[in-house]
């Protein structure tokens, strides 16, 4: 059986730079190139920054907030705070100033290390309100001369060097209780202020632990992958950092999502863990490129698309094609698969991971079948996240796979998700009652998701209970599955159902413009803005026969009667995403009231 070495992340991590010295770690982008930053040099860092927290007062127990993007100053940041028995309090890289006082208030953070100019500047904008917070430092190297309190990250590894009490570390790394907190991740949540999830040393590594276990063999040394998820985000701080420092992988740092296929060309993983954003995108991205190819080119991609859905079963079920399917196979995997590969950067991936959302089945399928294993999983930041997950040797699209070895998961008489294991938070931070709600008499938690488990224990999540849709006529429905569905079209960006307390179902559409657009020159239709787009009939006919086209096995009250497109796509900036790209219903409906109840006139409703 494998077994981590190491009983927390920080003595895991020490462990691993002992063993791997001199092999690159990490890699960031520098002069257009990725550069390599070995374990041992990161250990260095870990070490001095370590050394800095505690020369400024930092003791066991005192929270330090992270706000910063993904880059390897975050974990060496990480690192630090949690080896000298402190807590880490991340921040989402895209947070208001607000947002990020806020959580430094509520965790009475002492100091925060920040990524950049902005970061720290929103942190100073609002450091008058936080009484707690005495010391900040930033990443990037900056003019800081008239910033009290402020330094950059070369200058408190210079003056963590020149701590007397080096030895200090090492200690308060072995006395580390894993029991004990380790990190506190508010929760991005659609409404109210966020909780902070109080996440222990334990979870983390159970978690890890339990992973590492059942896929050891796709894991291993030398391996490499891309990080593009944020890792104030538990998945991304799990799955695409502590897994590959347990496991000795290489982690190359995206130099942003909208660059995430070019990096991967650049350094062509052997996996990746994703939320269903991505392969949304490239997939409507392939179509829209087909749609637009000679016919000759549509007609090849068809056939090879036909091929790949034959090829779902032996690909999912990890066993040999029959020689004939074989010969078949091969001939399009030369002339389309390995091509398609090759383009997204995945010529070498063993797996590609879905979690976060819900990921189509189409959208699987697509990947799947071209021989890219796409493993849906399941987890929340309360489950450090991961609790499911389909295995590579037995993938089951449209599920997010069996429970993990040491997690129970039942379905509550109500339909509720209930979970029980050692990846299961501590409880939400200065806050018992919450706490206290989510959780049965015999120690579940309640996960708040609508669950269905089959006959071979995979899962399939169904809905939010706080998201599900009451018509007017009593009926209960779950929008998420439709807006799944309708997102397959390469035509929809983004979309949001709306029907509580209607008498029937409409639709928000947020158009993938640039797909639109080619349509539009195809069919020599005007236009000079997206305006044009979403108001001309021609456009609006094409959504109408799309949104059909997805509602053909919904029953007659799940159907979409009228639906409004939208020129703005939503973002977190603009208020109506979290920071996990999750929407918020609450604030979608408000900002779109007018629109919303166009498609509801009087003589209808």
């Amino acid at each position: 059986m494998v077994k981590l070495n190491g009983k927390t992340m920080p003595e895991v991590f020490q462990n691993q730079a002992k063993k791997l010295g001199d092999k690159a770690c990490v890699a960031y982008k520098k002069d257009g190139k990725y550069t390599d930053i070995s374990w041992n040099e990161m250990n260095a860092m870990v070490h001095k920054l370590g050394w800095y927290l505690m020369s400024i007062g930092v003791k066991k127990g005192d929270r330090v907030g992270l706000f910063s993007s993904n880059r390897y100053e975050w974990w060496v940041g990480d690192l630090a705070i949690t080896s000298i028995g402190a807590i880490n309090v991340p921040i989402y890289a895209t947070n208001s100033a607000e947002e990020a006082r806020y959580i430094l208030d509520h965790s009475e953070s002492v100091a925060c290390l920040c990524g950049e100019k902005g970061h720290m500047e929103k942190v100073l904008e609002v450091k008058k309100k936080l009484p707690k917070l005495k010391s900040l430092v930033v990443f990037d190297e900056l003019d800081i001369k008239n910033k009290k309190d402020v330094l950059t990250f070369k200058q408190a590894l210079e003056k963590g060097d020149k701590y007397t009490k080096k030895g200090e570390f090492e200690k308060r790394i072995k006395s580390l209780d894993d029991k004990k907190m380790a990190t506190i991740i508010y929760t991005s949540g659609t409404t109210g202020n966020p909780k902070g999830v109080m996440l222990s040393h334990y979870n983390f590594v159970s978690d890890v632990r339990i992973i590492y276990q059942k896929f050891y063999e796709y894991f291993g040394d030398g391996k490499s992958m891309v990080s593009f998820l944020p890792l104030s985000h538990s998945l991304e701080r799990t799955s695409g950092y502590y897994l590959p420092v347990a496991v000795g992988a290489r982690v190359a740092f995206a130099e942003d999502f909208g660059k995430v296929v070019d990096n991967m060309k650049e350094i062509q993983p052997d996996f990746i863990i994703s939320v269903p954003r991505l392969y949304e995108k490239i997939h409507a991205t392939v179509l829209a490129g087909v749609a637009a190819a000679s016919p000759v080119k549509r007609l090849l991609f068809n056939l090879a698309m036909k091929t790949a859905k034959k090829n779902l079963v032996y690909v999912c079920q990890d066993k040999p094609k029959p020689a004939l399917f074989q010969k078949r196979y091969d001939l399009f995997n030369k002339l389309v698969f390995s091509k398609f590969r090759t383009a997204l950067g995945m010529s070498k991936m063993d797996f590609a991971v879905s979690g976060g959302a819900p990921l189509s089945i189409a959208d699987a399928e697509f990947f799947i079948g071209m021989g890219i294993k796409v493993l849906e999983g399941f987890g929340l930041t309360e489950t450090t996240p991961v609790t499911n997950v389909n295995p590579p040797w037995f993938i089951k699209p449209g599920t997010v796979g069996p429970a993990l070895p040491e997690t129970t998961i039942k379905i509550a008489d109500d339909g509720e998700l209930l979970i029980k294991g050692p990846q299961v938070m501590m409880g939400y931070y200065k806050n018992k009652k919450a706490t206290d709600e989510v959780f049965t008499k015999d120690g579940f938690f309640r996960t708040g998701d609508i669950a269905v488990i089959d006959s071979d224990g995979y899962m399939s999540i169904t809905g939010r209970i706080k998201d599900i849709i009451v018509t007017a006529g009593g009926k209960n429905i779950s929008p998420q599955n439709i807006e799944s569905d309708l997102l397959t079209s390469m035509y929809i960006e983004q979309v949001a159902i709306i029907g509580d307390k209607r008498k029937y179902l409409t639709a928000l559409v947020i158009p993938a413009f640039g797909a639109l657009q080619a349509w539009a020159k195809r069919n020599n239709i005007p236009f000079t803005s997206n305006t044009d787009l979403i108001n001309n009939e021609q456009v609006i006919a094409l959504f109408d026969q799309e949104i059909k086209n997805h509602m053909k096995n919904y029953a007659r009250v799940e159907q979409i009667r009228k639906f409004k497109l939208l020129e703005a796509e939503w973002t977190q900036q603009t208020g109506e995403l979290t920071p996990s790209l999750k929407v918020k219903r609450r604030i979608i409906n408000e900002k779109y009231s007018k629109e919303i109840e166009e498609m509801y006139p009087p003589d209808l409703n």
